[in-house]
C-alpha cells in the first residue's frame, strides 16, 4: 500500500530533486567539457581518464575527511540547518564557475570546490531523515528520494542538454553554452532546496557544552568508542565501504570511461538520460516489495547484480553495450543507495544521527576515492583502460561477503 507523503517528507524528498541535478551533470557533461578543454590543451585519452579519476578521488577524500566533524556539528543544536545551507550555497556559486575555468587545472581545482560543497550538503541532507519522517516509514521516503531525484533531474539536464548540443544553431561558442547549462543547473538547485530551509525543525540534537567545535571533536571521540561496542553498526560500515565504492565509481567515471574508449558523446548522453528514466520506476518498484522482503536481501540482490555490471564493463566495447550498462545501472544504482540510507538510520542512535552519517561518509566518499584511484592508476600503468575499470569487480566481491556478515550479527 502506498503511503501518503507528509509536508515535511515532501520537502525533504524535493532536496534530492535539486541536487540530482548537479550529479547528473558531473557524471556526464562535465566530464566530456573536461575532454574537450584537455584535448585542446594536448592531453592523451589516458590522461584526460587518469587525471579526471584523481580529481574525483581528491574531492571524495576532502569530503570524507570534513565528514564526521561535520556530522557531529549537524548533531548539535541550532546547527544542522546554517551549515547545511552554508555548504550549498558554496556548491552552487562553484557549479556556476566551472563555466569560467578555462584552463583543465583550475576546471579541476574549481571542481573540486564544488563536488565538496555538494558532498557535504549529503552528510546533513541524509541525516534529516531521522527528523521528517518515523520508522516504518523510512525504506519508502528514501526511497521516494532517490526515485523522484532521479526523475526530476531530467528537467534540467534536458534543458542543459539542449543549450550544449545545439550550441552551433543557436550562434554560441561552446564555453556560453557550458556557462547556461551551469547557471540551469545551480538554480534547479537552489529552487528545490527552499522549502526544505523554509520547513526543516530539527527534532534530535546535543545540547553544546562549551565552545561547539571543541565540543564536537569530544562527541565524535565518543561515537567512535560506541562504534566499536556496536560491533553490527561497525561491519556494516565497513561492508558499505567496498559494495558503494564500485556504485560511486561507476556513478563518477561512466561517461570518462565511454569518451575514453571513443563511443560518440551524445549517444553516452543519451544513455545516461536513459539511465535516470529507468532508474525512476525501479527505486519505487523496489521500494514497495521491501514491505515484503527484508530490505538485507534486496541490497544483497543489488550488489550481485553490479558484479556482473562491473564484468560486463570490462568487456564494453561499442556503444550498444554502454546502453546496455546504462539500462542495468539504472535498476540498480537508486535502489542500492536508498535501501543502504535508511537501512542505517534503523540501527543507529537517533541523537547522534549527524555524527554517524558523517562515519557513514567517511566509508562512502572514501571507498570512491579508492575505486576511482584505483581505475586512474591500472589505467596508467597497463595503459589498458578495461583493465582499471574491470578492478571494480573485486569490491563487490568483498562487499557481500562482509554484509551478509553485519545482517547476521545484527540479527544475533
Amino acid at each position: 500500500m502506498k503511503i501518503k507523503l507528509t509536508k515535511q517528507e515532501k520537502n525533504w524528498i524535493l532536496y534530492d530533486v535539486g541536487n540530482s541535478a548537479f550529479t547528473l551533470l558531473a557524471a556526464t557533461i562535465l566530464p566530456i567539457y573536461f575532454n574537450y578543454i584537455a584535448g585542446k590543451q594536448g592531453l592523451s585519452d589516458v590522461q584526460y581518464l587518469a587525471y579526471w579519476g584523481y580529481a574525483v578521488s581528491i574531492a571524495t577524500l576532502l569530503t570524507a575527511l570534513a565528514g564526521p566533524v561535520f556530522g557531529t556539528v549537524a548533531d548539535t543544536k541550532g546547527y544542522k540547518k546554517p551549515v547545511f545551507t552554508i555548504a550549498l550555497g558554496i556548491g552552487a556559486i562553484a557549479s556556476v564557475a566551472l563555466g569560467f575555468a578555462k584552463y583543465w587545472l583550475a576546471f579541476l581545482v574549481v571542481f573540486v570546490i564544488a563536488k565538496v560543497g555538494y558532498s557535504v550538503t549529503l552528510v546533513f541532507y541524509d541525516s534529516m531523515l531521522v527528523d521528517v519522517t518515523l520508522e516504518d516509514r523510512m525504506d519508502e521516503v528514501s526511497s521516494q528520494g532517490y526515485a523522484w531525484g532521479y526523475i526530476g533531474s531530467c528537467i534540467p539536464f534536458v534543458a542543459c542538454l539542449g543549450v550544449v548540443l545545439g550550441a552551433k544553431p543557436l550562434g554560441i561558442g561552446m564555453q556560453t553554452a557550458m556557462i547556461i547549462a551551469f547557471i540551469i543547473t545551480a538554480l534547479w538547485w537552489l529552487l528545490s532546496s527552499v522549502p526544505l530551509l523554509r520547513s526543516y525543525r530539527q527534532k534530535y540534537f546535543a545540547e553544546v557544552n562549551g565552545h561547539v567545535v571543541k565540543d564536537s571533536f569530544k562527541r565524535l571521540g565518543k561515537t567512535f568508542a560506541e562504534l566499536v561496542k556496536e560491533k553490527h553498526i561497525f561491519v556494516f560500515l565497513l561492508a558499505f565501504f567496498f559494495y558503494i565504492d564500485g556504485v560511486y565509481t561507476v556513478i563518477d567515471m561512466a561517461t570518462a570511461y565511454g569518451q575514453a574508449l571513443g563511443l560518440d558523446s551524445t549517444g553516452l548522453l543519451l544513455a545516461l538520460l536513459v539511465t535516470q528514466i529507468v532508474a525512476f520506476p525501479s527505486v519505487l518498484i523496489f521500494g514497495r516489495i521491501v514491505k515484503k522482503v527484508s530490505p538485507e536481501k534486496i541490497i544483497t540482490v543489488c550488489i550481485m547484480a553490479y558484479f556482473g555490471i562491473a564484468v560486463y564493463a570490462y568487456w564494453l566495447d561499442t556503444q550498444f553495450d554502454f546502453w546496455m550498462l546504462a539500462v542495468l545501472v539504472g535498476m540498480f544504482q537508486g535502489t542500492i543507495q536508498a535501501l543502504s540510507r535508511s537501512y542505517f538510520t534503523k540501527i543507529i542512535p537517533e541523537e547522534h544521527s549527524g555524527e554517524y552519517f558523517g562515519l557513514m561518509d567517511i566509508c562512502g566518499k572514501g571507498a570512491s576515492f579508492v575505486g576511482t584511484t584505483i581505475v586512474s592508476i591500472v589505467s596508467q600503468l597497463t595503459g589498458n583502460i578495461s583493465m582499471g575499470v574491470g578492478m571494480i569487480a573485486i569490491l563487490f566481491c568483498i562487499g557481500i561477503v562482509i554484509f551478509l556478515k553485519a545482517v547476521s550479527m545484527s540479527r544475533n
